[in-house]
């Protein structure tokens, strides 16, 4: 029995980190412009149909695959954002973030269509390498899931670098945490918020190619997965970067955990009910007070 609960937890903790991308994105487009963008579910599916035609296609190995998916997702992200939710933003009103908000879902209703247009409904899968698990501690570990892992890794810690040491990342910290003070000293928020749809979108186009590679691609896999993402963004507190990896990681646990007395059917549950008690208990999130956007 336990090492069923220790295979369970490793293989939550890969999954909550690839998680992680996707979520940290959603949590720096909420702590920089200040709306939940929910078009991020249909960028994961761009990021993982662009790994996948340059894997199928063009036979790139996956590895090299991860930077298309991450540029493609975020540059369909900036399009999409100029021309359906900056629009909406310019206006000013109390109902201004709602209404983005709601437009997000409409444009990810769009781009879902547009890729079941392009692509139909059939279920694509990436050219890799069958290779065998292996055992460790008396644990199965398999080759690609440590890769996705390792990138899932080295793309957070490239994330934080950005925000701790370069000046464009104190900047989006400094509108994160006072957009008002952040004008005073120069800042103009509204010229960070391409970026910060690139880098968010990216994140999320990245995640979406490393959740797919060892299943399937199909128009509608980012919206099976939006929601175990925002359960990890809302237990992360929505405007903390590590609360969101740290949230992402509790959500592939216990998802993991919860195989052992549900049903896979009701795997999702386990993200809905992760909602339903932050919003309740604790509505600032778990992590709200650890944070490396807001200061």
């Amino acid at each position: 029995m336990l090492t069923v609960i220790g295979q369970s937890l490793v293989n939550g903790l890969i999954q909550g980190a690839v998680i992680a991308l996707p979520a940290l994105g959603l949590t720096l487009i909420f702590s920089v412009l200040g709306f939940i963008n929910f078009s991020v579910a249909a960028q994961m599916t761009v990021g993982a149909y662009a790994g996948w035609m340059v894997n199928s296609h063009l036979h790139w190995p996956f590895a090299a695959t991860l930077p298309v998916a991450f540029l493609v997702a975020g540059a369909v992200g900036v399009l999409t954002d100029r021309l359906a939710l900056a629009p909406v933003r310019a206006r000013s009103g109390g109902q201004t973030s709602l209404m983005v908000a709601v437009v997000s879902i409409a444009l990810n209703l769009a781009i879902e269509s547009a890729l079941r247009f392009s692509f139909g409904n059939d279920l694509e899968s990436y050219d890799v390498p069958v290779t065998r698990d292996f055992r460790f501690a008396g644990l199965l570990f398999g080759p690609q899931e440590l890769l996705n892992f390792g990138v899932a890794l080295v793309a957070a810690a490239v994330l934080a670098t950005f925000f701790t040491r370069t000046r464009l990342g104190k900047a989006m910290r400094a509108v994160a945490d006072n957009a008002d003070l952040a004008r005073l000293k120069g800042i103009v928020p509204n010229r960070l918020a391409n970026l910060a749809t690139f880098i968010a979108m990216g994140l999320a186009g990245l995640g979406g190619a490393l959740l797919v590679v060892t299943t399937s691609v199909d128009p509608s896999v980012g919206s099976r997965l939006v929601l175990v993402v925002f359960a990890a963004s809302v237990l992360g507190g929505l405007t903390s970067l590590p609360g969101a990896v740290l949230g992402a990681l509790l959500v592939g646990v216990a998802s993991e955990l919860s195989l052992l007395v549900i049903s896979p059917v009701y795997e999702s549950a386990t993200a809905f009910l992760a909602i339903l008690l932050v919003l309740l208990l604790r509505p600032n999130g778990l992590f709200a007070g650890v944070s490396a956007v807001r200061r």
